[in-house]
């Protein structure tokens, strides 16, 4: 099972090496969007539009969206191309497959989320020290992760790449809204705060405010691989055999 694994993400790997728009659209747009966001605070003369603890969260979000959409829109490219459908005949199972995925784009995950650290370094200056940079780039990780994991989940329920862009709201707009990342937790009205629970951007957005000395809480980056567990087990189980 493993080595069927391995070779899944192998030959994922290859095919990301031919989709160059791809990879570099995956690692070039956070960086870009980090950048167009350091132009902006520059622009605006009040301090309340450059705190640490609103920067760092923001560029968590940037990769959880951008992660999210890409992944789910060429894996629902593999599914149109029939791609899945030859690897069940030749006795792929679904754990398998999805290990393979999540193997060869978490590597591109990895990068990413370096990418956008540095660029936060280098922009922001934040300053921070080693064991808090090595945190914040472990939540963000995780949740690249978490958002790989989440494309592979709705890409099961599209048959076009049409199909996926419905989705994108249903998966961005709580984390924008019920994360802490705009409005604090506490303002939310007590029956919208359990929506909080259901975005991994709050564990993330949590976690890097208690890492930072924001008033966060750090162990809630614990939640993250939880998270991730629940969704890859909700992706293998509804990851269609047949079209």
């Amino acid at each position: 099972m493993f080595s069927q694994m391995i070779a899944v993400a192998v030959r994922v790997l290859r095919q990301l090496a031919h989709d160059r728009r791809f990879v570099v659209l995956s690692l070039a747009a956070p960086f870009v969007v980090i950048y167009m966001l350091d132009i902006f605070f520059d622009s605006v003369e009040s301090p309340l539009f450059r705190p640490k603890e609103f920067i760092v969260p923001v560029a968590a979000f940037i990769v959880h969206f951008l992660t999210y959409l890409l992944c789910a829109i060429v894996l629902v490219r593999e599914r149109t191309a029939h791609t899945l459908a030859r690897m069940f005949v030749n006795g792929y199972r679904r754990g398998t497959i999805i290990g393979g995925y999540i193997i060869a784009y978490s590597l591109l995950a990895t990068l990413q989320s370096l990418i956008v650290l540095l660029a936060l370094q280098g922009f922001f200056e934040l300053n921070y020290t080693l064991e808090t940079m090595l945190s914040i780039y472990g939540v963000i990780w995780l949740l690249a992760v978490i958002s790989i994991s989440l494309g592979i989940f709705v890409s099961n329920f599209a048959r076009n790449e049409g199909q996926v862009f419905p989705f994108i709201p249903l998966v961005i707009l709580p984390s924008v809204f019920f994360s802490g990342l705009i409005l604090p937790i506490d303002r939310l009205p007590d029956w919208a705060s359990w929506l909080t629970y259901i975005t991994p951007l709050y564990y993330a957005t949590e976690a890097i405010h208690g890492f930072t000395g924001e008033g966060g809480n750090a162990a809630l980056w614990v939640a993250l691989p939880i998270y991730g567990v629940v969704v890859l087990t909700l992706a293998m189980f509804t990851l269609r055999e047949q079209e």
